[in-house]
């Protein structure tokens, strides 16, 4: 959702207004391949997604499949929107279930960046705390390109927006409340 990330990869992209995926819920159960859990829309009778609706030219598309993993992890689908009180027919990138584990968590910066475009569209509080609350894990290959990327983007959003940084200090926090951690630290 964070137009800066989407236009790094597809210049072209353009936020057309924020929109919703009625009968669908989201889950970071999808199986990256990093590993670690990306988001993916689940159909959910009676629940409903609140995200962005983005414009971009069609030379573009086969860049986006290729980094969004068509056919390696998620299957490209056109589903049906709520923008702006109007039906809208858009493409997403949905996980089969086959490339979808339960129990795996998103790296911290994967989360940062769908929070700071939650902040940037701005999705309703209430998701917001519900994207807050979800568990990460701090990247093993700290060298690693899309992580990289995501911090130097996430460097540029308000510092509100940075998740990374909540989790860092959820983590020390946490590290402080175990017995056997020095007070001192």
């Amino acid at each position: 959702m964070l137009a800066a990330r989407l236009r790094a990869r597809c210049p072209s992209a353009q936020v057309v207004g924020a929109a919703r995926a009625d009968g669908f819920d989201i889950a970071f159960d999808k199986i990256g391949q990093d590993g670690s859990a990306k988001a993916t829309l689940v159909a959910a009778a009676g629940q409903a997604v609140p995200g962005a609706l983005f414009h971009l030219d069609d030379a573009e598309l086969a860049i986006l499949d290729q980094i969004e993993g068509l056919g390696r992890g998620y299957d490209r689908q056109q589903i049906s929107l709520r923008q702006g009180g109007q039906a809208a027919d858009a493409l997403t990138y949905i996980a089969p279930p086959e490339h979808c584990r339960a129990g795996i968590l998103p790296f911290d910066w994967y989360l940062g960046l769908v929070l700071a475009g939650a902040y940037e569209r701005p999705l309703p509080p209430v998701w917001i705390q519900r994207l807050r609350a979800i568990a990460t894990a701090p990247d093993p290959e700290a060298n690693r390109p899309r992580q990289l990327e995501a911090r130097a983007l996430l460097n540029a959003c308000p510092p509100e927006w940075r998740h990374a940084d909540l989790a860092t200090r959820r983590a020390l926090r946490d590290m402080r409340m175990r017995r056997d951690w020095p007070a001192t630290v």
